[in-house]
């Protein structure tokens, strides 16, 4: 239909011109009485932590201090106070903690705890002081020798005014010290000094009246977490390879007969690939062949069959009460079970016959199946999430998740996230957490840097990143530090997976035992939370082909069949460096490293500490699977509180030596066919 054409119309000869007040109407005037204008007498900004102007929460855990920033301005010489505000989950009112002014960077700071999971808020106010105005041009005047009579009447009204909305005991103290003002009985010396002292000005910070306070106009969020959506340690494995007999489909009883090692390891997570039934149509083969026999289990991620879909486990698996149980048995060893959220279908789906409409349908009428070119992936059906029936399919996707929060399970590990719209990702995370803020969501965005934060933004807990690419001491060190001490640090943490089912790289191709021994001791130091995948503890580091990634016979296609005990395993090394995360609590935080110089850039130094606690390594990993590497490392004595010529003490937590070491260069040698890191903790 043609469109109609937007004429203006010209005056008439019956209608008068505009005059040129009228056809450029003048701007109203601004008149400080105008309805509804606030005119704040104080100034705040720069505000942290905040994100993106407060359009996303930052995070944090349970007990973390959260540390709070702002510029306070006014003009002239009077004095102001401010605090933050802030309230948890549930509370009605609002808590209040002080912001003390730094003169250096003319700045105000300020803390407080958070206790609980959920989502909290918290501002900030700022007000003038006429009471510490008061205090500090009295002190001047009386230091000056001037007349200061009325200025202590001044004092005792102010005194007076905050006693009567005092109570009790408090009450009593301020009409005290308000007629201790006023008398002339006392030297005015000890007037001045008892109005100004410490205890009459905590009283008056806390009964004085708050005058002309201005909010900022911004409450910001903070989503608390679990500690383990922090600090934990990960193993992913697949059930059906757990038979004890080689390839015999594996069950549920059968992956929580593993359990307890796993326990003994120090695992916190045990992370499921998908458990549902596998679609028929198009199954690939061993090593992602098209040819499938009849016996070949297929890809767990090309999820549905006429047995279920993502509601239903796989039958040779057992049965939901079977995966019930498991989940059961987990709990008893302290583990917890995270399970595979893959939104995407078989051709066998029930939603592929029930619903073709939320997939993409082609010109001729078929539903198209996943590719990355040239890749193909014949056994999967993309989800089309702007589908006209939108609104059910979120909700179906929703509800999925629900299904498995109700049999137990509190943590999802989310294949390829960044293939689906971040707006589906913020309002299912966020309608979840509502209902279960306990909830952690990892992440597998194996993806460009922004799209990757964008993700942490909109509500995922973890993440998975670029640690399984960067093998240097220079990458490793940028690396690290973008994600500790940037703004990634407010809002993205990360999780170090060591290898993948998908990842195997060509530093363990070619490192031999000594570059996975390397790799577990980095991941489990660097960051808090790390993990690996069976058959990472037995060096398994063939690729399909020269230049891949991907496993020889890898277990996405194929059951495998395990010796855990064989020659060469890393079971020691796991076990140990997970029981030296869990006594170290330095090791337990990502915000706390620092790198310091090494003499070599074979291995890299660097420092985790928490004062508080007197804890403090001193970590040094030769990154050279072949070779001996030896150094001279840079202490950071003074932040171990130590002297420049001090002599110190310390312990390497992987074998139980102690060495005596003299101020900040010191020498280390690591052999990798020995010993491929020391991790050395200051003897205090």
């Amino acid at each position: 239909m043609a469109q109609a054409k937007r004429t203006q119309s010209k005056p008439t000869a019956t209608e008068p011109k505009p005059t040129q007040a009228q056809a450029k109407p003048k701007a109203a005037s601004r008149r400080a009485s105008d309805a509804g204008r606030v005119l704040n007498r104080l100034l705040i900004e720069r505000v942290t932590p905040q994100l993106d102007g407060g359009r996303y929460p930052v995070k944090r855990v349970v007990g973390d201090r959260v540390d709070v920033g702002a510029d306070v301005i006014k003009d002239g010489h009077d004095q102001f106070a401010a605090r933050i505000c802030y309230r948890g989950p549930g509370d009605v009112t609002w808590a209040h903690a002080p912001l003390r002014y730094e003169f250096g960077p003319d700045r105000f700071y300020g803390s407080f705890v958070v206790d609980r999971v959920g989502r909290w808020q918290y501002s900030i106010e700022a007000w003038d002081d006429p009471f510490a105005t008061w205090c500090d041009e009295i002190r001047k005047k009386f230091e000056a020798g001037q007349t200061i009579a009325l200025e202590l009447v001044e004092g005792a009204l102010l005194v007076e005014a905050a006693a009567r909305g005092a109570q009790a005991e408090a009450r009593v103290r301020l009409r005290e010290v308000a007629a201790f003002l006023r008398t002339d009985d006392a030297l005015v010396a000890d007037r001045v000094r008892r109005g100004t002292d410490a205890e009459v000005a905590t009283l008056m910070a806390e009964h004085g009246a708050h005058r002309a306070v201005t909010r900022y106009p911004i409450e910001l969020e903070i989503v608390v977490d679990r500690r383990l959506a922090l600090f934990g340690s990960w193993y992913e494995l697949f059930p059906r390879s757990q038979a004890s007999t080689p390839g015999v489909h594996g069950t549920f009883a059968d992956a929580a007969a593993r359990l307890p090692r796993l326990a003994e390891l120090g695992f916190d997570v045990v992370y499921l690939p998908p458990i549902h039934p596998i679609g028929h149509s198009f199954r690939k083969g061993p090593n992602n062949s098209l040819a499938c026999g009849p016996d070949d289990p297929g890809s767990p991620w090309a999820i549905g069959n006429a047995a279920g879909g993502h509601t239903a486990v796989e039958p040779k698996l057992g049965s939901s009460e079977d995966f019930e149980a498991f989940v059961r048995v987990a709990q008893d060893h302290n583990i917890e079970v995270a399970l595979d959220y893959a939104l995407q279908c078989s051709p066998d789906h029930p939603w592929a016959r029930e619903h073709p409409d939320w997939f993409h349908v082609r010109p001729d009428g078929s539903i198209r199946y996943a590719e990355n070119p040239p890749k193909k992936y014949q056994d999967i059906y993309p989800i089309n999430f702007w589908c006209a029936d939108r609104e059910n399919l979120w909700n179906a996707c929703r509800d999925v998740l629900l299904f498995w929060i109700a049999r137990g399970v509190r943590i999802f590990r989310v294949d390829n996230p960044h293939t689906k719209p971040l707006a589906f990702w913020e309002w299912m995370i966020g309608d979840i957490k509502a209902l279960h803020p306990d909830v952690v969501f990892l992440a597998e965005a194996f993806t460009r840097p922004k799209r990757l934060a964008a993700l942490a933004k909109v509500g995922f807990t973890q993440s998975y990143g670029y640690f399984t690419w960067r093998t240097s001491a220079h990458e490793l060190r940028a690396f690290v530090e973008e994600l500790a001490q940037g703004e990634l640090a407010e809002f993205h943490r990360p999780n170090f997976f060591v290898n993948t089912p998908d990842i195997l790289h060509a530093y363990l191709q070619t490192g031999g035992r000594a570059a996975f021994r390397v790799r577990l001791v980095l991941a489990a130091t660097l960051a808090p939370t790390y993990g690996i995948y069976s058959g990472y503890e037995l060096c398994e580091n063939v690729a399909v082909r020269p230049g891949s990634e991907e496993y020889l016979d890898s277990e996405k296609y194929q059951l495998r069949h395990r010796d855990w005990e064989a020659a060469g395993n890393l079971n020691a090394d796991i076990a140990a460096i997970n029981r030296i995360r869990r006594e170290n609590p330095a090791l337990q935080q990502l915000i706390n490293i620092d790198f310091h110089p090494c003499e070599n850039d074979q291995i890299l130094f660097f420092h985790k500490g928490l004062p508080e606690d007197g804890n403090d390594l001193l970590i040094a990993v030769n990154l050279d699977p072949f070779h001996s590497q030896e150094a001279m490392v840079h202490v950071p004595v003074a932040a171990l509180g130590l002297g420049p010529d001090a002599e110190y003490q310390v312990e390497d937590l992987l074998t139980g030596a102690r060495y005596t070491w003299r101020g900040a260069r010191n020498y280390v040698r690591l052999d990798p066919g020995e010993q491929v890191a020391h991790v050395l903790r200051v003897v205090r």
